[in-house]
């Protein structure tokens, strides 16, 4: 199923009526902070970041974290899934719309977004309500991207799934489904070899007062011809029985390795040494899997295959290839949502997190941490973004 980019309809929020129209809006609060779903820099540009919050749209910053602006006001939405810098070519930017760490208070979002000059401009060039976790792009061709869309949180919709753009996001073809209520969880696409793709998959639904989370639509897929054919990946060392949520991800300097945190009553951190055929539990450590719905996230260092870290409760960080997991010391807060490590100086990092405690500044995005590889540290938090209405 192929659709084209669609111009969305004007929201009624900007028409405010002719007697206000010599009013200017500031913002007056509240100053809380709120999440940072997703993060990514820039390789090789230690001042260049970007921060997809769940309830504040992206922000930029230009000078190593210091400071932050908003660069997704003009925007009809402010809840943010993913965000992605595409490797060749880092003026173009994919961002999902709608956190997909479904709370019970999660917004949801209307589709995807695209920046050709790094933020400074957006078309939304894909429409559909729900929530999309992760945006991965092709490694050297910016016009090929994929988006895990989980789906409509609160119900169920077949606009779920694995979705493909080959031509900048003008059109988006389906290309994984599996019901109205199972989404795309994750997605992430070998950077040494871009025609071998895997997903994730999650049967979830949210209630206000509770969450789903598990059944036969979750699972594991493989993809060897750039997303056109997809193969369920069971057995061969994965769990038997329900599954919940799925994370995945690729070793950058080994495509042999694949890391896959699953949900599950004999779920953990499963590794892979052969690029997905065969599978072993290397970790079933309950602090990795802890709140799975809320987490599984996993970021591999670009040169270290045995490097990999995981954003949970607290920060965890396995040097050993996930067999045994560290503790992260030194962090003001917990609830950690992503981490970003630049390919070309796997010391600079970026991570994200929550934290409620408030700072003044409101040029800075909701609680964000850079790593220099230096003993200092940048952490910043703002108020989310609020509209005046009259």
């Amino acid at each position: 199923m192929a659709v084209g980019a669609q111009e969305p309809e004007k929201p009624a929020w900007r028409d405010s009526p002719k007697e206000f129209k010599a009013l200017k809006y500031r913002n007056i609060g509240p100053a809380a902070g709120g999440r940072v779903s997703r993060v990514a820099g820039v390789p090789g540009d230690p001042s260049t970041y970007f921060a997809a919050t769940a309830s504040g749209g992206v922000w930029k910053s230009t000078d190593g974290g210091a400071t932050w602006k908003s660069v997704f006001d003009d925007q009809p939405i402010s809840s943010i899934g993913s965000i992605a810098v595409a490797p060749g070519d880092r003026n173009v930017v994919y961002v999902g719309s709608g956190e997909a760490n479904i709370r019970g208070n999660v917004g949801a979002g209307n589709g995807i977004y695209k920046s050709t000059d790094g933020g400074k401009t957006w078309t939304h060039v894909w429409t559909q309500e729900g929530q999309i976790g992760t945006m991965a792009v092709h490694p050297t061709n910016p016009d090929i991207a994929f988006a895990a869309v989980l789906g409509h949180a609160f119900g169920p919709n077949p606009e779920r799934g694995v979705y493909r753009t080959r031509d900048g996001g003008k059109t988006w073809q389906q290309v994984l489904r599996k019901d109205a209520s199972t989404g795309a969880s994750d997605v992430a696409v070998d950077p040494n070899a871009p025609s071998t793709v895997f997903a994730g998959f999650w049967q979830a639904r949210r209630y206000p007062w509770d969450l789903q989370s598990g059944g036969p639509g979750s699972g594991l897929y493989v993809s060897r011809d750039g997303g056109d054919t997809w193969k369920s990946i069971t057995e061969h060392g994965l769990p038997e029985g329900i599954w919940g949520k799925v994370g995945v991800a690729v070793a950058p300097s080994d495509d042999r390795r694949v890391y896959a945190l699953i949900e599950a009553d004999k779920g953990g951190l499963f590794r892979s040494d052969d690029g997905g055929e065969n599978w072993t539990l290397i970790n079933a450590s309950r602090a990795l899997r802890q709140r799975a719905w809320y987490y599984s996230t996993i970021t591999v260092n670009p040169r270290n295959a045995d490097d990999v870290w995981f954003p949970q409760v607290p920060m965890l960080h396995s040097i050993d290839g996930g067999k045994t997991i560290q503790y992260v010391r030194g962090l003001p807060h917990g609830d950690n949502h992503d981490v970003w490590i630049d390919p070309e100086n796997p010391k600079r990092m970026i991570g994200t997190r929550r934290r409620s405690r408030l700072r003044s500044s409101i040029t800075s995005p909701p609680t964000a941490a850079v790593r220099t590889g230096s003993p200092a540290r940048c952490r910043i938090s703002a108020p989310r973004k609020v509209r005046a209405t009259a």
